[in-house]
Protein backbone atom coordinates (compact mmCIF):
# COMPACT_ATOMS: atom_id res chain seq x y z
CA UNK A 1 0.00 0.00 0.00
CA UNK A 2 1.15 3.27 -1.06
CA UNK A 3 1.72 5.84 2.03
CA UNK A 4 -0.87 8.94 1.29
CA UNK A 5 1.51 11.87 0.98
CA UNK A 6 -0.91 14.37 2.38
CA UNK A 7 -0.73 12.79 5.60
CA UNK A 8 3.42 12.93 6.42
CA UNK A 9 5.62 15.71 6.76
CA UNK A 10 7.35 17.33 4.01
CA UNK A 11 10.76 16.52 4.94
CA UNK A 12 13.74 15.08 3.12
CA UNK A 13 13.52 10.98 4.07
CA UNK A 14 17.40 11.34 4.28
CA UNK A 15 16.93 13.32 7.77
CA UNK A 16 14.87 10.92 9.22
CA UNK A 17 16.69 8.57 11.38
CA UNK A 18 13.57 6.85 11.60
CA UNK A 19 11.33 6.59 9.29
CA UNK A 20 7.82 7.78 9.22
CA UNK A 21 6.55 4.16 9.29
CA UNK A 22 7.67 0.71 9.09
CA UNK A 23 7.36 -1.26 5.79
CA UNK A 24 6.91 -4.93 7.56
CA UNK A 25 4.77 -5.66 10.56
CA UNK A 26 4.85 -8.94 10.92
CA UNK A 27 8.54 -10.46 11.05
CA UNK A 28 9.96 -13.68 9.53
CA UNK A 29 12.02 -16.18 11.51
CA UNK A 30 14.01 -18.90 9.73
CA UNK A 31 10.88 -21.30 10.03
CA UNK A 32 8.81 -18.90 7.14
CA UNK A 33 12.23 -19.17 5.29
CA UNK A 34 11.97 -22.95 5.41
CA UNK A 35 8.64 -23.05 4.59
CA UNK A 36 8.79 -20.92 1.44
CA UNK A 37 11.99 -22.96 0.26
CA UNK A 38 10.18 -26.06 0.39
CA UNK A 39 7.15 -24.71 -1.74
CA UNK A 40 9.87 -23.81 -4.35
CA UNK A 41 11.36 -26.68 -4.51
CA UNK A 42 8.40 -29.04 -4.65
CA UNK A 43 6.93 -26.35 -7.16
CA UNK A 44 9.68 -26.89 -9.64
CA UNK A 45 8.42 -30.32 -10.57
CA UNK A 46 6.41 -29.69 -13.53
CA UNK A 47 3.53 -32.42 -12.40
CA UNK A 48 3.13 -30.46 -9.34
CA UNK A 49 3.59 -26.65 -10.51
CA UNK A 50 2.22 -23.82 -8.36
CA UNK A 51 -1.22 -25.33 -8.00
CA UNK A 52 -1.70 -24.11 -4.09
CA UNK A 53 -5.36 -26.09 -3.23
CA UNK A 54 -4.04 -28.27 -0.64
CA UNK A 55 -2.17 -25.37 1.00
CA UNK A 56 -4.32 -23.06 0.98
CA UNK A 57 -7.14 -25.59 2.65
CA UNK A 58 -4.82 -26.19 5.33
CA UNK A 59 -4.34 -22.38 5.80
CA UNK A 60 -8.18 -21.56 5.76
CA UNK A 61 -8.39 -24.22 8.15
CA UNK A 62 -6.39 -23.05 10.73
CA UNK A 63 -7.39 -19.48 10.11
CA UNK A 64 -11.36 -20.23 10.94
CA UNK A 65 -9.90 -22.71 14.11
CA UNK A 66 -7.87 -20.05 15.35
CA UNK A 67 -10.59 -17.18 14.81
CA UNK A 68 -13.80 -19.24 16.34
CA UNK A 69 -15.44 -18.84 13.13
CA UNK A 70 -17.05 -21.53 10.85
CA UNK A 71 -15.16 -20.69 7.41
CA UNK A 72 -12.32 -18.48 6.18
CA UNK A 73 -12.00 -17.66 2.31
CA UNK A 74 -8.30 -17.02 1.57
CA UNK A 75 -7.83 -13.49 -1.16
CA UNK A 76 -4.90 -12.05 -3.05
CA UNK A 77 -5.14 -9.03 -0.59
CA UNK A 78 -7.53 -7.70 1.78
CA UNK A 79 -8.84 -5.02 -0.28
CA UNK A 80 -10.32 -7.84 -2.93
CA UNK A 81 -11.75 -9.52 -0.14
CA UNK A 82 -13.70 -6.70 1.66
CA UNK A 83 -14.89 -5.67 -2.38
CA UNK A 84 -16.18 -9.30 -2.95
CA UNK A 85 -18.40 -9.30 0.51
CA UNK A 86 -19.69 -5.92 -0.39
CA UNK A 87 -20.22 -7.56 -3.90
CA UNK A 88 -22.10 -10.17 -1.82
CA UNK A 89 -24.70 -8.02 -0.76
CA UNK A 90 -25.61 -6.87 -4.33
CA UNK A 91 -26.33 -3.48 -3.64
CA UNK A 92 -28.81 -1.40 -5.08
CA UNK A 93 -28.78 2.28 -6.09
CA UNK A 94 -29.71 4.32 -2.83
CA UNK A 95 -28.60 0.90 -0.34
CA UNK A 96 -26.27 2.87 2.21
CA UNK A 97 -23.44 1.99 4.39
CA UNK A 98 -22.23 3.62 7.54
CA UNK A 99 -18.58 3.38 8.38
CA UNK A 100 -16.49 5.90 10.48
CA UNK A 101 -15.13 8.98 9.17
CA UNK A 102 -11.70 8.87 10.55
CA UNK A 103 -10.64 5.54 8.34
CA UNK A 104 -8.25 4.19 6.06
CA UNK A 105 -9.65 4.80 2.61
CA UNK A 106 -9.67 1.76 1.13
CA UNK A 107 -13.18 0.74 2.73
CA UNK A 108 -15.31 3.68 1.56
CA UNK A 109 -13.24 3.18 -2.23
CA UNK A 110 -15.20 -0.08 -1.94
CA UNK A 111 -18.33 0.81 -0.51
CA UNK A 112 -18.47 3.51 -3.82
CA UNK A 113 -17.12 1.06 -6.33
CA UNK A 114 -19.52 -1.65 -5.23
CA UNK A 115 -22.57 1.10 -5.89
CA UNK A 116 -23.43 1.88 -2.01
CA UNK A 117 -24.19 4.96 -0.69
CA UNK A 118 -21.35 5.97 1.79
CA UNK A 119 -22.83 7.04 4.96
CA UNK A 120 -19.87 8.83 7.34
CA UNK A 121 -20.24 8.25 11.13
CA UNK A 122 -18.55 9.95 13.94
CA UNK A 123 -15.53 8.14 16.28
CA UNK A 124 -15.90 7.48 19.90
CA UNK A 125 -13.73 9.90 20.82
CA UNK A 126 -11.59 7.67 23.28
CA UNK A 127 -10.64 4.87 20.48
CA UNK A 128 -11.56 6.77 17.03
CA UNK A 129 -13.15 3.64 16.06
CA UNK A 130 -16.96 3.68 15.37
CA UNK A 131 -18.65 5.51 17.25
CA UNK A 132 -22.11 2.65 18.12
CA UNK A 133 -24.51 6.04 19.90
CA UNK A 134 -23.92 8.47 16.42
CA UNK A 135 -24.37 5.39 14.27
CA UNK A 136 -27.71 4.31 15.51
CA UNK A 137 -28.64 8.25 14.73
CA UNK A 138 -27.65 7.17 11.07
CA UNK A 139 -29.23 4.51 10.64
CA UNK A 140 -32.58 4.58 8.29
CA UNK A 141 -34.45 2.37 6.09
CA UNK A 142 -32.34 2.02 3.36
CA UNK A 143 -29.33 0.98 5.29
CA UNK A 144 -27.89 -2.24 4.40
CA UNK A 145 -24.45 -2.39 6.24
CA UNK A 146 -22.47 -1.19 8.82
CA UNK A 147 -18.67 -1.30 8.27
CA UNK A 148 -17.06 -1.44 11.78
CA UNK A 149 -13.13 -0.72 11.36
CA UNK A 150 -10.87 -2.05 14.63
CA UNK A 151 -9.44 1.33 13.81
CA UNK A 152 -5.38 0.59 14.67
CA UNK A 153 -5.36 -2.41 16.32
CA UNK A 154 -8.34 -1.07 19.18
CA UNK A 155 -11.03 -4.11 19.15
CA UNK A 156 -14.72 -2.47 18.72
CA UNK A 157 -17.32 -4.08 20.71
CA UNK A 158 -18.93 -6.35 17.93
CA UNK A 159 -21.57 -7.44 19.00
CA UNK A 160 -23.18 -4.22 20.26
CA UNK A 161 -23.35 -3.17 16.23
CA UNK A 162 -24.95 -6.41 15.90
CA UNK A 163 -27.78 -5.93 18.55
CA UNK A 164 -27.66 -2.00 16.53
CA UNK A 165 -28.34 -3.83 13.43
CA UNK A 166 -31.65 -6.38 14.90
CA UNK A 167 -33.38 -3.05 16.28
CA UNK A 168 -33.53 -1.52 12.90
CA UNK A 169 -33.95 -3.67 10.05
CA UNK A 170 -34.20 -3.28 6.32
CA UNK A 171 -37.46 -3.07 4.98
CA UNK A 172 -36.48 -6.44 2.31
CA UNK A 173 -33.44 -7.30 3.77
CA UNK A 174 -33.77 -7.49 7.64
CA UNK A 175 -31.25 -6.49 9.63
CA UNK A 176 -28.18 -4.57 8.28
CA UNK A 177 -24.98 -6.68 8.33
CA UNK A 178 -22.15 -6.14 10.36
CA UNK A 179 -18.96 -6.06 7.79
CA UNK A 180 -15.69 -6.03 10.11
CA UNK A 181 -12.15 -4.55 8.97
CA UNK A 182 -10.06 -6.13 11.06
CA UNK A 183 -7.05 -5.47 8.47
CA UNK A 184 -4.97 -3.43 11.79
CA UNK A 185 -6.09 -5.99 14.06
CA UNK A 186 -5.64 -9.82 13.72
CA UNK A 187 -5.68 -11.94 16.69
CA UNK A 188 -7.43 -9.49 18.91
CA UNK A 189 -10.26 -10.15 21.34
CA UNK A 190 -13.41 -8.25 21.55
CA UNK A 191 -15.19 -7.44 24.76
CA UNK A 192 -16.97 -11.08 24.89
CA UNK A 193 -13.79 -12.77 24.87
CA UNK A 194 -14.50 -14.10 21.42
CA UNK A 195 -11.70 -14.02 18.73
CA UNK A 196 -11.73 -11.30 16.24
CA UNK A 197 -13.04 -12.72 12.86
CA UNK A 198 -15.65 -14.78 15.42
CA UNK A 199 -18.35 -12.16 15.48
CA UNK A 200 -20.29 -10.14 12.87
CA UNK A 201 -21.46 -11.06 9.15
CA UNK A 202 -18.31 -11.35 7.67
CA UNK A 203 -14.52 -9.82 9.33
CA UNK A 204 -11.76 -8.83 6.75
CA UNK A 205 -8.38 -8.91 6.98
CA UNK A 206 -5.25 -8.40 5.42
CA UNK A 207 -1.96 -9.54 5.27
CA UNK A 208 -0.11 -6.96 3.61
CA UNK A 209 3.53 -5.97 4.59
CA UNK A 210 2.88 -4.01 7.54
CA UNK A 211 -0.19 -6.07 8.90
CA UNK A 212 0.28 -7.95 11.87
CA UNK A 213 0.83 -10.77 10.11
CA UNK A 214 1.67 -10.49 6.53
CA UNK A 215 2.31 -12.96 3.37
CA UNK A 216 4.88 -12.36 1.11
CA UNK A 217 3.37 -8.74 1.28
CA UNK A 218 -0.21 -9.24 0.38
CA UNK A 219 -3.00 -10.98 0.72
CA UNK A 220 -6.21 -11.36 2.53
CA UNK A 221 -8.76 -13.63 4.26
CA UNK A 222 -13.01 -13.73 5.12
CA UNK A 223 -13.97 -15.15 8.36
CA UNK A 224 -17.71 -15.99 8.18
CA UNK A 225 -20.73 -18.09 10.49
CA UNK A 226 -22.32 -17.99 6.86
CA UNK A 227 -21.97 -20.51 4.82
CA UNK A 228 -24.31 -18.75 2.05
CA UNK A 229 -21.78 -16.16 1.96
CA UNK A 230 -18.64 -18.57 2.25
CA UNK A 231 -19.81 -20.40 -0.64
CA UNK A 232 -20.85 -16.81 -2.66
CA UNK A 233 -17.03 -15.51 -2.32
CA UNK A 234 -15.42 -18.93 -3.12
CA UNK A 235 -17.35 -18.07 -6.20
CA UNK A 236 -16.70 -14.69 -6.71
CA UNK A 237 -12.27 -15.54 -6.38
CA UNK A 238 -12.69 -18.50 -8.87
CA UNK A 239 -14.08 -17.27 -12.11
CA UNK A 240 -17.56 -18.13 -10.58
CA UNK A 241 -17.61 -21.74 -10.77
CA UNK A 242 -18.51 -23.66 -13.07
CA UNK A 243 -22.07 -22.36 -13.64
CA UNK A 244 -23.83 -18.94 -15.05
CA UNK A 245 -21.77 -16.47 -11.83
CA UNK A 246 -19.65 -14.02 -12.01
CA UNK A 247 -16.26 -14.06 -11.04
CA UNK A 248 -12.15 -13.62 -11.80
CA UNK A 249 -9.28 -14.27 -10.24
CA UNK A 250 -8.57 -13.29 -6.77
CA UNK A 251 -6.62 -16.43 -5.23
CA UNK A 252 -3.96 -16.48 -2.24
CA UNK A 253 -0.83 -18.19 -3.63
CA UNK A 254 0.58 -21.41 -2.70
CA UNK A 255 3.66 -19.73 -1.68
CA UNK A 256 1.79 -17.46 0.14
CA UNK A 257 -0.77 -19.95 2.12
CA UNK A 258 2.48 -21.87 3.15
CA UNK A 259 4.19 -18.73 4.82
CA UNK A 260 0.87 -17.60 6.50
CA UNK A 261 0.50 -21.16 8.45
CA UNK A 262 3.91 -20.09 9.92
CA UNK A 263 3.24 -16.26 10.56
CA UNK A 264 -0.51 -17.54 12.48
CA UNK A 265 1.50 -19.71 14.75
CA UNK A 266 3.20 -16.92 15.73
CA UNK A 267 0.79 -14.47 15.79
CA UNK A 268 0.02 -14.05 19.47
CA UNK A 269 4.14 -14.08 20.20
CA UNK A 270 4.19 -11.36 17.75
CA UNK A 271 1.03 -9.29 19.20
CA UNK A 272 2.29 -10.08 22.58
CA UNK A 273 5.61 -8.33 21.86
CA UNK A 274 3.99 -5.46 19.89
CA UNK A 275 1.65 -5.09 23.25
CA UNK A 276 4.24 -4.91 25.71
CA UNK A 277 6.07 -2.41 23.28
CA UNK A 278 2.90 0.20 23.06
CA UNK A 279 2.21 -0.06 27.11
CA UNK A 280 5.90 0.94 27.57
CA UNK A 281 5.97 3.71 25.42
CA UNK A 282 2.72 4.72 27.13
CA UNK A 283 4.26 4.62 30.51
CA UNK A 284 7.14 6.85 29.22
CA UNK A 285 5.29 9.55 27.64
CA UNK A 286 2.52 9.45 30.93
CA UNK A 287 3.67 12.64 32.52
CA UNK A 288 3.42 14.64 29.16
CA UNK A 289 0.23 16.56 29.70
CA UNK A 290 0.09 17.48 26.51
CA UNK A 291 -0.45 14.14 25.22
CA UNK A 292 -3.60 12.30 25.00
CA UNK A 293 -2.19 8.65 24.30
CA UNK A 294 -4.24 5.24 23.31
CA UNK A 295 -6.18 3.72 25.75
CA UNK A 296 -4.39 0.78 27.79
CA UNK A 297 -6.43 -2.34 27.61
CA UNK A 298 -4.75 -6.09 28.25
CA UNK A 299 -6.26 -9.23 26.78
CA UNK A 300 -5.71 -8.99 23.34
CA UNK A 301 -8.31 -5.65 23.45
CA UNK A 302 -5.42 -3.59 21.52
CA UNK A 303 -3.19 -4.67 19.47
CA UNK A 304 -1.54 -1.04 18.38
CA UNK A 305 -0.81 -1.04 15.17
CA UNK A 306 0.29 2.40 15.67
CA UNK A 307 0.65 4.17 19.39
CA UNK A 308 -1.49 6.86 18.14
CA UNK A 309 -1.47 10.54 19.82
CA UNK A 310 -3.63 13.20 19.90
CA UNK A 311 -2.17 16.69 20.46
CA UNK A 312 -4.37 19.32 22.77
CA UNK A 313 -7.13 21.18 21.48
CA UNK A 314 -5.35 24.54 21.02
CA UNK A 315 -2.57 22.90 18.54
CA UNK A 316 -5.42 20.99 16.03
CA UNK A 317 -3.93 21.44 12.37
CA UNK A 318 -1.30 23.96 12.70
CA UNK A 319 0.34 23.03 16.04
CA UNK A 320 0.11 19.14 15.08
CA UNK A 321 1.72 19.72 11.65
CA UNK A 322 4.32 21.74 13.60
CA UNK A 323 5.16 18.82 16.15
CA UNK A 324 5.54 16.71 12.88
CA UNK A 325 8.34 18.63 11.46
CA UNK A 326 9.90 19.49 14.80
CA UNK A 327 9.97 15.61 15.52
CA UNK A 328 11.59 15.08 11.52
CA UNK A 329 13.67 17.95 10.99
CA UNK A 330 15.37 18.75 14.36
CA UNK A 331 15.46 14.65 16.00
CA UNK A 332 14.85 12.72 12.87
CA UNK A 333 11.73 10.96 14.11
CA UNK A 334 8.92 10.00 10.56
CA UNK A 335 5.43 10.33 12.12
CA UNK A 336 2.23 9.82 10.04
CA UNK A 337 -1.70 10.88 10.59
CA UNK A 338 -3.40 7.60 10.91
CA UNK A 339 -5.89 8.42 9.30
CA UNK A 340 -7.15 11.36 8.11
CA UNK A 341 -11.12 12.46 7.55
CA UNK A 342 -11.50 9.94 4.56
CA UNK A 343 -12.90 12.72 1.89
CA UNK A 344 -9.59 14.83 2.52
CA UNK A 345 -7.43 12.15 1.23
CA UNK A 346 -9.31 10.84 -1.71
CA UNK A 347 -11.61 13.30 -4.13
CA UNK A 348 -13.58 10.22 -5.01
CA UNK A 349 -15.20 10.22 -1.29
CA UNK A 350 -15.21 13.49 -0.70
CA UNK A 351 -17.55 14.15 -4.07
CA UNK A 352 -19.87 11.18 -2.92
CA UNK A 353 -20.20 12.13 0.53
CA UNK A 354 -20.88 15.89 -0.29
CA UNK A 355 -22.89 17.38 2.21
CA UNK A 356 -22.49 15.12 4.96
CA UNK A 357 -20.95 16.89 8.37
CA UNK A 358 -18.75 14.67 10.72
CA UNK A 359 -17.27 17.63 13.24
CA UNK A 360 -16.13 15.66 15.58
CA UNK A 361 -14.27 13.28 13.38
CA UNK A 362 -12.88 16.49 11.83
CA UNK A 363 -11.62 17.95 15.20
CA UNK A 364 -10.57 14.57 16.44
CA UNK A 365 -8.30 14.09 13.34
CA UNK A 366 -6.78 17.31 13.54
CA UNK A 367 -4.98 16.49 16.68
CA UNK A 368 -3.87 13.18 15.50
CA UNK A 369 -0.14 11.67 14.36
CA UNK A 370 1.44 8.48 15.28
CA UNK A 371 5.00 8.95 15.23
CA UNK A 372 7.02 5.53 13.95
CA UNK A 373 6.15 2.34 15.92
CA UNK A 374 7.11 -1.08 15.83
CA UNK A 375 8.32 -4.14 18.25
CA UNK A 376 11.09 -4.61 16.74
CA UNK A 377 12.77 -1.24 17.38
CA UNK A 378 15.91 -1.84 19.55
CA UNK A 379 15.63 -0.71 23.64
CA UNK A 380 18.03 2.29 22.87
CA UNK A 381 16.24 3.26 19.85
CA UNK A 382 12.59 3.47 21.55
CA UNK A 383 14.43 5.37 24.32
CA UNK A 384 15.44 7.83 21.92
CA UNK A 385 12.44 8.39 19.98
CA UNK A 386 10.24 9.05 23.52
CA UNK A 387 12.76 11.14 24.42
CA UNK A 388 12.67 12.71 20.97
CA UNK A 389 8.52 12.95 21.30
CA UNK A 390 8.84 14.66 24.91
CA UNK A 391 11.51 17.58 23.79
CA UNK A 392 9.37 17.64 20.36
CA UNK A 393 6.19 18.41 22.65
CA UNK A 394 8.34 20.86 24.62
CA UNK A 395 9.63 22.60 21.69
CA UNK A 396 5.86 23.45 20.35
CA UNK A 397 4.95 24.26 23.29
CA UNK A 398 6.69 27.43 23.53
CA UNK A 399 5.26 28.82 20.52
CA UNK A 400 1.72 27.02 20.54
CA UNK A 401 0.54 27.43 24.20
CA UNK A 402 -2.41 25.17 25.25
CA UNK A 403 -4.82 27.46 26.95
Amino acid sequence: MAVDTSTVPDVAPELLRWPIEPQQGGWYTAAEHAALARVIEESDDWRTGWRQAAYLVRFEEAFAAYCGAGHAAGFNSGGTALEMVLRALELEAGDEVVSCAVNFVGPHVAVVGQGGRLVLAEPDPTTLGLDPADTEQRLTARTRAILLTHWNGAVADVARFVELAARCPHPVHGPPKVIVDAARACGGRTPSGARVGAEGWATVFSFESKKLMTTLGQGGMVTTRDPALDERLRLLRGYGGLGESWGTNQMLSKAQAAVGLVQLGRLDEMNAARIARAHARTRALADVAELTLPPTWEEGRHLYYRHNLLVPNAWAGAGRDELMHVLAERYGVGSIISDPVTPHSKTLIRRHTAGQDVPRAERLAARLLCPVFHPRISDADEAAICDAIRRAVADVARTHPTI
